[in-house]
């Protein structure tokens, strides 16, 4: 990357995603999909997207959804062993294609399916019988019925379904053909497979899944800094962790150091991820620690409280760049990990130089998310989310302590504890997020000129802007008179 003025501007002031634009280059690529979106870090995945490891956010389903769309979702370093072994074992089990139904039998009721059915964006429950197929549920056919009513007195019968063979562009024709926006999936015996939407079908064909050499979907972990670091490390990657996130809010520090070379001693078949810093100095010492990837960001985060409690922390595009060259030094790469909350500034994270992109917040307002969906007195729907440094995650780690601990700990809130995230009426989903993002990524490449994300790093031309610059740029919803 290169600025569009005197390269040495970026040196006198730090700059965040906002004040920074990138122009065209020439180009020679006609179409976006020639663009190649793979990232080169050795984590395996075909999008440079990676789910950040926060309670409110990533779970097994977003962790299998994103997945199948070719990124990858961090569990978070609280979560007990046993748990996340259960949500190892279940995301390496999910289909690579269809997406995993919600279930119910004859006898549940709506107010059961009505709990379950926005779990996942596909919006509907399969009402099975020895494991087959028999009804179809939506939300609309829980409307104005009981809440005690039985699903088969509201079950739509006339099922049209899918055989588990089906090819992406049949499975399209066929649903629209039959006037289906989605059917089940079943084997030759019968048995319910999964379940496929017609734009899930069409996903199939822009995105290829994140899987490890056994063609099982990828999945990462996170483990903090405290107590036995390199036993944890070595029961996560037994269990089947496909990369491992070495955690902790102020990454440039003794401890970091400590684990690191811990957890480099045990000797791990799986790349090790270390953070948080934003200066150079904490990229080379955590690389000669140990690490393979570095994750970039102090306070950028929507949760984060960080900068306005300590003053601490960086404007993200220039500690992204400098961390990016640093890395490629040692030919390590980066992650940049918060701040992002438009596909503009993913690009302009990867254009700095970083190998992929760590979103947190932006995907909490999504089906996939593990928290509740909930309404407002305006009728919309959100989740909560919350920081992994706030009160409520404090509590949440330190429960096994006793209550001195735990209250003195409570003290010391960095993050909120409690936010609105909007679902997005348009993109409610986090595979709608990721078709906007992506969207917006691979036209920045061909304005590059790049091919793939080596060259995007290579190629784009950067310049700064005034904040008129950027208000300039915003769409308008209505007219400005």
């Amino acid at each position: 990357m290169r600025f569009l003025t005197n390269p040495q501007i970026n040196q006198s002031f730090d700059l965040t995603y906002d004040d920074v634009f990138m122009v065209p280059s020439r180009s020679g690529i006609s179409s976006r999909m020639e663009v190649d979106l793979a990232p080169h870090d050795g984590t395996g995945t075909s999008l440079p997207l990676v789910v950040a490891n926060m309670t409110a956010i990533s779970g097994r389903r977003m962790s299998e959804t994103i997945a199948r769309r070719g990124g990858l979702a961090v569990i978070p370093q609280d979560i007990p062993l046993s748990i996340v072994e259960d949500v190892i074992k279940y995301v390496k089990s999910r289909h690579l294609f269809f997406d995993t139904a919600i279930t119910l039998d004859k006898t549940s009721t709506t107010a059961q399916a009505l709990s379950l059915i926005h779990k996942r964006a596909h919006g509907a429950v399969v009402i099975v019988e020895d494991g087959k197929p028999v009804g179809i549920v939506t939300e609309e056919d829980c409307e104005g019925v009981d809440r005690f009513t039985q699903l088969h007195q509201v079950m739509s019968k006339d099922l049209v379904m899918l055989k588990d063979n089906v090819q992406p562009r049949e499975a399209f024709d066929f649903l629209t053909e039959n006037r289906r926006r989605l059917a089940p999936v079943v084997a030759e015996d019968g048995k319910l497979v999964g379940i496929l939407t017609r734009v899930g079908a069409l996903r199939a064909t822009l995105y290829a899944p994140a899987v490890d050499k056994n063609g099982k979907l990828r999945i990462a972990t996170a483990v903090g800094i405290n107590n036995d670091v390199a036993d944890r490390a070595a029961k996560l990657i037994e269990m089947g962790s496909d990369c491992l996130v070495v955690d902790t809010a102020h990454g440039h520090q003794e401890k970091m150091i400590e684990a690191l070379r811990a957890i480099r001693a045990i000797n791990p078949s799986v790349p090790i991820v270390a953070g948080n810093v934003v200066t150079a100095d904490g990229v080379r010492d955590l690389i000669e620690a140990g690490a393979d990837i570095i994750k970039v960001g102090v306070g950028p985060g929507a949760m984060c409280t960080t900068r306005m409690q300590t003053g601490v922390g960086r404007p993200q595009f220039s500690a992204v760049l400098e961390c990016a060259a640093e890395a490629k030094k040692f030919g390590k790469h980066i992650w940049a990990d918060g701040g992002v909350r438009h596909p503009r500034d993913v690009a302009l994270a990867l254009a700095a130089g970083a190998a992929q992109v760590m979103i947190g917040s932006w995907f909490a307002g999504t089906y996939e998310s593990p928290g509740d969906l909930q309404r407002d007195s305006n009728g919309r729907l959100f989740k909560e989310s919350f920081g992994m440094a706030s009160a409520r995650a404090v509590r949440a780690r330190t429960s096994h302590e006793d209550a001195f601990d735990r209250a003195r700990k409570a003290l010391f809130e960095e993050g909120i504890s409690t936010s609105r995230m909007y679902l997005d009426p348009e993109r409610p989903g986090v595979e709608d997020l990721v078709d906007n993002i992506i969207s917006g990524l691979r036209s920045s490449c061909t304005y590059a000129g790049a091919r793939n994300l080596a060259e995007f790093a290579d190629k784009a031309v950067v310049g700064i802007q005034s904040a008129a610059g950027y208000a300039e740029g915003r769409p308008l919803h209505s007219s400005w008179k």
